[in-house]
Formats: structure tokens, C-alpha cells, sequence
């Protein structure tokens, strides 16, 4: 009882502070939303938008179904989930957060997945897409497309290692069910997608519509969160608030033999991905390898913007979020850790020899690579503004004419 009240007022006397922060600071205030609109409205949305629609139609149709048969044999022994937790990982990594969270909450919901097993799931599924680590971060924030093949395989690493350790979670409380077998079932895949799609009578232009809205308006929460926490990120900046904590984590990162001048940005990233990201990629003082293993940590932890929005997809279900917070935590650690031990056999070694290109090629193909995702962010910036006009626009659209139907 007494900590119910304790958090309690803990909530009202914080969002009270922000409220009278936005009001002593409106000009900051406002800047720093459109700062998370314009990440929304140019990136986010759009570059997310295909992925929720495609994934609600697969999973629709039961070819979700299908790989989860098939992928059975592999995430079964290796993270404890069933196969089609291999889909799900799959549309993470390329789609970023918190696609995964989506994905999870909605075999959940489809009784796909068990309680446990969602939650390990979901502690994997979240990451980073590549979009992002070489085009925002890599040459966006530090003009260095090299730098990205470290942070993607320092990201995905941590990812990978986090499953590995996430299918310990929960054995207690598992029930002892069917472990699946080792060998690959085509037959059974199929006759599972065909009795999946069956019981999921919806005409397709249903299915569409039904597709379009549920994905716009997670879109639409996931934009709130942007903004929201773009302006408590502010805000906190100005109250001091930021520069106190720092006292503390400038300890921490003497101790581990990084610069003390890294600690605001780290604040910063703890709660919201992209500036701190950019803010490290800017304090001079550091080597490239503190900023690397910094914004690794950042890019893994995902900051409490994007872990809000996972919360709330969560909230929809009987998922916790307490294992996923944990993951997150990991997941940093582990990125941070991987950033570190790669730095020397795969950055110095390839990227910063006289010659690299005779040493590993397909480091040089990563690198092109990753200045390719670069440009297709630039023009993803360029015309994601009308890719969300036109979306919102449809969304009005099929919501009319639903209600009309009523």
C-alpha cells in the first residue's frame, strides 16, 4: 500500500514538473517536438509502414504459419521459441523497433505463442534496423560508413547473444510441451498455412483494410512517444537534471577507461536513441572507439522512447515488460562489449590499413553497403513527408467509410 502511494505521487509530481517546464521553457519546448514530428514524419513512418502492412497480411494469410513449421527445428533448440519466432526476427532486424514487439504481441494474441515464450521472444526481436546504423549514425552523425559495419555487428551480436541467454527465462514457470521435431516438414508446413488461412475467413479487402488501420495507428502511438520524449529529453537538459546524473555515470566510465566528456551524451541516449547518438558522435575529446562502444551501448539499450512504445503494444496483452527492460539492458552491455573486442581485428585491421580492399573484400562490400543504405536515407528524408501525407490520407479515408457502414 505504502509503495502504491510512493508511485503515486512520484507520477504526479513528475509529470507535474514537466508541465510547468513546458510552460517556463515553450520555445525549447516546441523546437523539440518538431524535432521528433520531423524524425517521425520524414523516417519513422514511412520506413516502417510497408513492414506492419505486409507483416499483418502474412500473418493473415498463415504464411507465418508456414514458417513457423519450418523454422521449428532451428529457434526451438537454440532461444526456446517456436519457429515462427524466426519471422519475427527476421522482420526486427530489417524493419527496427519496435516492429518486434508488434510482431510478438500479435502471435501472442493469436495464440501462437505461449506467455514465456512471447517474452523471450520480444527480448530478441527489438532491434536497430540497418536504415538506421548506416545511414542515420554512420554517415549522418559521424560521415564514416566504415564505422557501420561495427556498430551493425555489434548490434546484431548483442542481439543474438541476448536470445541466447533470454531461453533460460521462464523455465520455471513453462509448462512441458511438444520440443518439435529435427527434420524439415514441407507437407505439415503447408497444410498448416492452408488451415490457418481458412480459419481467418476475412474477404481479402478486409484483410487489407483491416491491415492499413491497424498499422497506422500503432504508427500514430509510436509518433506520440517520438515527440513526447524529444521534449522530456529537452527539458530535462534544461532543468539540470541531465548534467546531475552525469555526475554519476562520469564515475562510471573513468572506471572503465573512457572520457568523462561522454557521460552527457550517454544520459542523453539512455533516453532517446538519436541524440545521444548524435551528441557522442560529437564530443571531440574521445577516439572513435569510445564513441563507438558508447553509441553500440545506446543503440542496444534503445532508450526509455523507444522501450515506452514496446511497453504500451505490450500493455495490449499478458507479455511483461520486465523481462524485455532487462534484455535491453544486456543487449547495451553486450553491444558495448562486442564494439570493443571487434574494434581491433575488424575496424584497424580492414578499414584503416593502406590497402584494405586486399585484405577482406567483404568488409569493403559492407562498407558500400552501407553508404547505399545511406542515400536511400537521404531520399527516404526527402519524400517520407508525402509517403505519411498519403497514408494518413488513405487512413481518413477507409475510417469514414467504415463508420458509414455502422
Amino acid at each position: 500500500m505504502i509503495k502504491s502511494k510512493i508511485k503515486t505521487i512520484f507520477l504526479a509530481v513528475s509529470i507535474t514538473v514537466i508541465a510547468g517546464s513546458m510552460i517556463v521553457y515553450p520555445q525549447e519546448s516546441f523546437d523539440a517536438s518538431i524535432r521528433g514530428l520531423n524524425m517521425w514524419w520524414e523516417i519513422v513512418f514511412p520506413s516502417l509502414l510497408p513492414f506492419f502492412i505486409v507483416s499483418e497480411l502474412l500473418i493473415g494469410f498463415g504464411v507465418v504459419k508456414f514458417i513457423g513449421v519450418l523454422l521449428e527445428p532451428l529457434m526451438r533448440p537454440l532461444f526456446r521459441v517456436p519457429g515462427v519466432g524466426g519471422f519475427v526476427w527476421a522482420m526486427g532486424m530489417a524493419s527496427g523497433y519496435p516492429s518486434g514487439a508488434k510482431l510478438t504481441a500479435r502471435l501472442r494474441q493469436e495464440k501462437q505463442l505461449t506467455k514465456i515464450e512471447a517474452e523471450r521472444l520480444v527480448s530478441f526481436t527489438n532491434s536497430s534496423n540497418p536504415l538506421f546504423i548506416f545511414g542515420a549514425v554512420s554517415v549522418g552523425f559521424f560521415y564514416n560508413a566504415q564505422l557501420g559495419v561495427i556498430l551493425a555487428l555489434a548490434h546484431y551480436l548483442g542481439n543474438i547473444t541476448v536470445g541466447l541467454v533470454m531461453r533460460f527465462h521462464g523455465g520455471r514457470e513453462e509448462l512441458p510441451g511438444k520440443s518439435g521435431g529435427n527434420t524439415l516438414k514441407i507437407a505439415e508446413a503447408l497444410r498448416a498455412l492452408h488451415r490457418t488461412r481458412i480459419k481467418d475467413n476475412r474477404p481479402i479487402g478486409k484483410l487489407l483494410g483491416d491491415a492499413v488501420m491497424s498499422s497506422i495507428q500503432t504508427l500514430l502511438m509510436i509518433g506520440g512517444f517520438i515527440i513526447l520524449f524529444s521534449v522530456i529529453n529537452k527539458l530535462l537538459y534544461l532543468l539540470h537534471f541531465t548534467a546531475f546524473l552525469a555526475g554519476f555515470v562520469e564515475l562510471l566510465l573513468s572506471i572503465l577507461g573512457l572520457t568523462q566528456m561522454l557521460s552527457m551524451p550517454f544520459i542523453s541516449g539512455i533516453f532517446e536513441i538519436t541524440m545521444g547518438s548524435q551528441m557522442t558522435s560529437q564530443v571531440q575529446e574521445a577516439t572513435l572507439m569510445q564513441q563507438a562502444v558508447v553509441t553500440s551501448f545506446i543503440l542496444g539499450f534503445s532508450g526509455f522512447s523507444v522501450q515506452a512504445q514496446v511497453a504500451s503494444i505490450l500493455a495490449q496483452t499478458d507479455i511483461r515488460f520486465q523481462p524485455f527492460f532487462a534484455a535491453r539492458i544486456l543487449h547495451g552491455l553486450f553491444a558495448g562489449v562486442y564494439a570493443l573486442l571487434l574494434w581491433e581485428p575488424v575496424y584497424q585491421r580492414f578499414f584503416q590499413s593502406e590497402s584494405p580492399s586486399n585484405a577482406f573484400p567483404v568488409m569493403n562490400r559492407l562498407a558500400e553497403e552501407g553508404t547505399r543504405m545511406a542515400e536511400i536515407y537521404l531520399t527516404l528524408s526527402s519524400v517520407g513527408p508525402l509517403v505519411t501525407l498519403g497514408s494518413l490520407i488513405l487512413y481518413i479515408f477507409i475510417y469514414m467509410k467504415r463508420m458509414g457502414h455502422n
